[in-house]
């Protein structure tokens, strides 16, 4: 495996992703949904104080990131 993912709350994972360039449009009852304009995905946030793992390290394959990279941008 890459590097450790961090445990992050949705607004943390929000901020992170708006340093690489994705913008919050709108949130969906509890989740945030964050789109960049050169990419057709978005990705949908739960605004939770904590994101599992699983559902981080999906947003950021879906962000087309690397964890190495996500964790950089941190």
């Amino acid at each position: 495996m890459g590097s450790a993912l961090p445990i992050m709350s949705g607004r943390e994972v929000v901020r992170v992703f708006e340093s690489l360039g994705w913008e919050a449009v709108r949130q969906t009852g509890s989740h945030i949904i964050m789109t960049k304009d050169e990419e057709l995905v978005t990705l949908s946030i739960p605004d939770h104080r904590e994101v599992a793992k699983g559902t981080l390290r999906s947003l950021i394959r879906t962000a087309g990131l690397t964890v190495e990279e996500f964790v950089a941008a941190k």
